[in-house]
């Protein structure tokens, strides 16, 4: 299991090309992409090295040596011996989320998945590898120096106790030593730990999450949803702290503050926009009591449209000084695709 972002393209052409040809164990792929444009990963991947990259269909059998990489703004899941490609709730913003997939891997495979972070903003793939490490799975990132966008694979070392953090050029050797070596045995959950994720990958698999018991799953919060305004549960994941609401969108408290930030300025540039129009409302009316040889009137209204222009002003400056704040201040990096 693969989950990669920002700078993602070029890590994984690096990574399929140095994977054997011999290699017979399915590889599945999340790259977050625009939603509404084709996507050419798969012939990338396909060229790039010996083993063949396709777009699953929901339902398709999983086939050895083959890499599966989901399609653009659909969840790609697996179970057992099939995937599961659905258009669930975003997480983290996102969808397809490396998250959902990974998840999935390990109630699927327990110690027998693997989860690999590359680069990539924010810490999408973070609470999935968590899934794959508390079920006895094997968690491997990009070094975060070697990462073009370092932030993904930092926050699965701060919140999870990876394996390996090896850079590209060593993982396809890993890989091929790691799918040798026997599985271990399954660590035991809770019947509320394995009830959550079961829930969390039946509301990803576009199942009613209200209907599901989703606002069972952790304590309610004063938040809402970015996504639909909807009431925000809390869900914990060892140090890492999560969130869902009632319709099933996720975010992860990155993912949740980058969101409402954005939401902040957005709401700043509306009242910019308003202040403005009421400045050349004013004006207009006091053009027309000038031209009306009322000047005095024109008078009042051209300092109303003054006051309110220096408003606009401040308010417009203000939004340019204001800092995306998010958690993910580690990364000094511009945000990509």
């Amino acid at each position: 299991m693969i989950g990669a972002s920002a700078g993602g393209v070029y890590a994984l052409k690096e990574l399929v090309a140095s994977i054997p040809g011999d290699f017979d164990v399915p590889i599945f792929i999340v790259q977050h992409l625009a939603a509404a444009v084709r996507s050419y990963l798969p012939e990338i991947l396909s060229a790039a090295g010996p083993l063949k990259a396709i777009h699953p269909a929901d339902n398709d059998p999983v086939a050895p040596g083959t890499i599966y990489i989901a399609p653009p703004d659909h969840h790609m899941l697996v179970e057992k011996d099939r995937i599961i490609v659905r258009k669930g709730p975003k997480e983290n913003r996102f969808r397809p989320s490396i998250d959902a997939l990974f998840r999935s891997a390990a109630y699927s495979y327990g110690p027998g998945a693997i989860g690999i972070v590359l680069t990539g903003l924010l810490n999408d793939g973070t609470s999935g590898m968590w899934s794959i490490k508390r079920l006895g799975g094997i968690g491997i990132i990009q070094e975060p120096e070697e990462a073009l966008y370092p932030s993904m694979p930092t926050s699965v070392l701060e919140y999870v106790n990876v394996d390996f953090s090896v850079p590209i050029s060593e993982m396809a050797g890993l890989l091929s030593r790691l799918v040798k070596e026997p599985v271990q045995d399954k660590p035991d959950l809770s019947s509320e730990e394995h009830t959550r994720m079961k829930r969390e990958i039946t509301i990803a698999a576009q199942e009613n999450a209200f209907e599901r018991g989703v606002m069972e799953m952790g304590p309610l919060t004063p938040l809402t949803c970015p996504e639909c305004n909807g009431t925000l549960i809390t869900i914990r994941e060892g140090k890492l702290i999560r969130y869902r609401c009632h319709t099933g969108h996720a975010f992860t408290s990155d993912a949740l503050l980058a969101e409402v930030t954005k939401s902040v300025e957005e709401n700043i540039w509306k009242s910019i926009r308003s202040l403005e129009e009421t400045v050349m409302l004013l004006e207009q009316i006091g053009k027309n009591y000038e031209e009306n040889g009322q000047p005095e009137e024109a008078e009042e209204f051209y300092n109303k449209a003054r006051v309110t222009r220096e408003r606009a002003r401040k308010l417009h400056d203000f939004v340019f000084q204001q800092e995306q704040y998010s958690e993910d201040l580690r990364s000094h990096k511009p945000e990509g695709a």
